[in-house]
């Protein structure tokens, strides 16, 4: 039986890489979603929410190309930042006008690309948690 991957089930595993807590762990999920011809990429990030809003996405594109989850065209990194925005946007509440930090998860399989976002969110020693999670279509 072949598995249907919808936006559910690449967004769940986009969470899943946003949620590795070490680079081993990271390449094992990516060894083995791609075993299941899915892509996938995170990256680390932490800094002030407001000024690092426009470095988030950037980072996110740059991972997603790297790993080849992404074409250089511009509807990829295109779609790649407007997940990112949008997961970006689920958590602004909690971490405007504070520091953050944590992973990004991208994956793909064919036409969906979803990003998740886990962050902590600092004010002195009271850490908030945050996810944010996006979603896009594109031609495969």
């Amino acid at each position: 039986m072949v598995a249907h991957y919808g936006s559910r089930k690449v967004s769940r595993i986009a969470l899943e890489m946003a949620l590795t807590e070490s680079r081993e762990e990271e390449r094992e999920l990516k060894q083995r979603f791609s075993r299941e011809g899915i892509k996938t990429a995170a990256a680390d990030y932490g800094g002030d929410f407001i000024s690092s809003v426009n470095k988030i996405i950037e980072r996110a594109v740059v991972a997603s190309k790297r790993e080849g989850v992404i074409k250089e065209m511009h509807a990829d990194e295109g779609a790649v930042a407007g997940a990112t925005r949008e997961a970006l946007s689920q958590i602004m509440s909690k971490a405007i006008g504070l520091n953050v930090g944590g992973k990004i998860g991208i994956a793909r399989k064919e036409d969906h690309i979803s990003v998740a976002i886990y962050f902590g969110v600092g004010l002195l020693h009271l850490d908030e948690v945050a996810v944010g999670l996006g979603h896009r279509a594109v031609q495969s």
